[in-house]
Order: structure tokens, then C-alpha cells, then sequence
């Protein structure tokens, strides 16, 4: 019997894999007080890649924005230096992992879930009324990115506690810690703290599985819940029956949330998966 912690998966992981300094000088300038529209276009522009790659998503039917969005200065203000914060970490991330195959891992199936649960937590956010319901794009984006880190390093681990899920009653998270020592969600959050992004990512990430543990974040970790309970392994959306029988009642309780608007955004969601798909992951489209 092996037992790993999050935080050394997560340790090994960043050894590995460290997200590019672009990455770094958007937060910084998002974090600063006194930072300015101009100059967060200013750090975008500086590397050409991540430029084209923030107009394509800003131009895309995922946005559905009026006319056409030509420079960065014109992105980050119809977008705000959130959601540009937000789309520069969507493409770094799944860039740094693009190149990662892990053992025993089927790359293009996990990607397409999470861009699902991406999708879907960003609708849910929407049907919640949520102000900044774009964040959830990229934290259902990142919810699963504990299981990537587990196939990195303990891939036979990870394929077994998968294959035992499937036909038990126990949860995966728990067949998890019995095998590993850890589950995902704590994984996701140590890599996620580990490389210093907002915490609010890596709080919810970390509380998807009980929500009451994400305060103050428990709402964002309600929905990222929802889309972990709604999409399968494939990145197919479960019967709607399943979803509402295996969600927390605190989910629905906290989000205030109907299975019906739930269900309309499961529509909403499947609409827009393979725009996002060729996006962000124009290999797996």
C-alpha cells in the first residue's frame, strides 16, 4: 500500500512543469492596486503567442461579442483585466500540459472533460446570477488537474483506484485516499497554491467535493461540484436523474440553484463545446 500527499505529487509536479513568466506578469500587474488597462495590454502584447491566443477566444462565438476585437488595449476593455487574467491562465496552463502524456492516461478524453465542466461551471455561475461568472470558466477548466498530476507520477495507482470506482459504491475520492493516500481535489488545490494563482481557485478546486469545506469560496466550489457530478469520464453530460440524485443537498441549498435552470445550463454548455474545444484544444477538436 502506497501513501502520497497532495503537496508532494504537487512539489513533484512543479518540478516538472511551471507556468511561463507571461503568466507571472499578468497576475502581477492584476494584482497591483494602481495597475492600469494599458498596462496589462502593454505585458500581453509583449509575447505575440498568447496575444493571438486571447483575440481568437475574445472574437469567438464564446464571447459573442459585436464586431471584431483587434488589439489588446480594445480586449482588455471590453473584457476588464479579469477575464483577460482569467483567459491568459486558461491557455498557459493547457499549454505547459499539451505536451504531457502521461501513462495510462487517455489525454484527449481528460481535456475534453474538463473543458465540459468548464463549460458547464461557467453556466451554472450564469443561471446563479453571478457577476463574474466567466472564473468559473477556468476553475471547472482546473478541477480535475489533480488526476493529470496523479497519472504523472503514480499512474498504475491512479488507473486502479479509476477501475475499482466503476463498479463500487464507494466514491472515487475515497478509493483514492485508500489507494494513494490522497485524493484529486486535494492534489488539484496543492498544485494550485503551489504555483500561486488567486485562491479562490485552489480553495474551490479543493472543496468540489464537499463545498461546506470552501469557505470563503463554498459557492464557487458548489458549482465546480455540479460539474464534477454532471460530466462523465468522456466529457458526456450524465442523465439529468443521476446529476440531481448525486449532488450534496448543501450545493443546491447554498447555490439556490433549480435542477431545471441546472438542466438548462447543461444545454447551454453542450451549445458551446466544440467552439471551446477548438479553442483551446485545437489537437483534441
Amino acid at each position: 500500500m502506497s501513501s502520497h500527499t497532495a503537496q508532494e505529487l504537487a512539489q513533484r509536479t512543479t518540478e516538472l512543469v511551471t507556468l511561463p513568466a507571461i503568466y507571472h506578469r499578468v497576475k502581477q500587474v492584476f494584482d497591483d492596486p494602481e495597475g492600469s488597462v494599458l498596462d496589462l495590454a502593454k505585458v500581453v502584447v509583449a509575447d505575440p503567442g498568447i496575444t493571438m491566443r486571447v483575440l481568437r477566444v475574445v472574437n469567438s462565438v464564446f464571447y459573442g461579442f459585436p464586431g471584431k476585437v483587434e488589439t489588446m488595449s480594445r480586449a482588455v476593455s471590453v473584457l476588464g483585466m479579469q477575464q483577460v487574467h482569467d483567459i491568459v491562465l486558461a491557455t498557459t496552463v493547457t499549454a505547459v500540459f499539451s505536451g504531457m502524456r502521461p501513462e495510462r492516461m487517455d489525454v484527449a478524453r481528460f481535456w475534453r472533460a474538463s473543458a465540459m465542466r468548464g463549460l458547464l461551471a461557467r453556466a451554472a455561475a450564469k443561471s446563479c446570477g453571478l457577476l463574474d461568472a466567466e472564473r468559473l470558466f477556468v476553475g471547472g477548466l482546473l478541477a480535475d488537474i489533480g488526476h493529470m498530476v496523479m497519472y504523472m507520477h503514480v499512474p498504475q495507482l491512479a488507473e486502479a483506484a479509476l477501475l475499482e470506482s466503476r463498479g463500487a459504491d464507494v466514491s472515487p475520492e475515497q478509493i483514492e485516499r485508500a489507494l494513494i493516500g490522497c485524493d484529486y481535489a486535494a492534489v488539484g488545490a496543492e498544485l494550485l497554491r503551489a504555483w500561486q494563482l488567486p485562491t479562490s481557485f485552489s480553495t474551490a478546486v479543493g472543496a468540489q467535493i464537499d463545498p461546506a469545506r470552501g469557505a470563503p469560496h463554498e459557492f464557487e466550489a458548489c458549482l465546480l461540484h455540479f460539474a464534477r457530478r454532471a460530466v462523465g469520464e468522456d466529457g458526456e453530460l450524465l442523465d439529468s436523474a443521476r446529476i440531481v440524485a448525486t449532488v450534496v443537498p448543501e450545493a443546491w441549498n447554498m447555490t439556490r440553484l433549480e435542477p431545471q435552470a441546472f438542466e438548462g445550463a447543461c444545454a447551454e454548455a453542450s451549445s458551446s463545446m466544440a467552439a471551446v474545444m477548438g479553442l483551446f484544444f485545437p489537437e483534441y477538436a
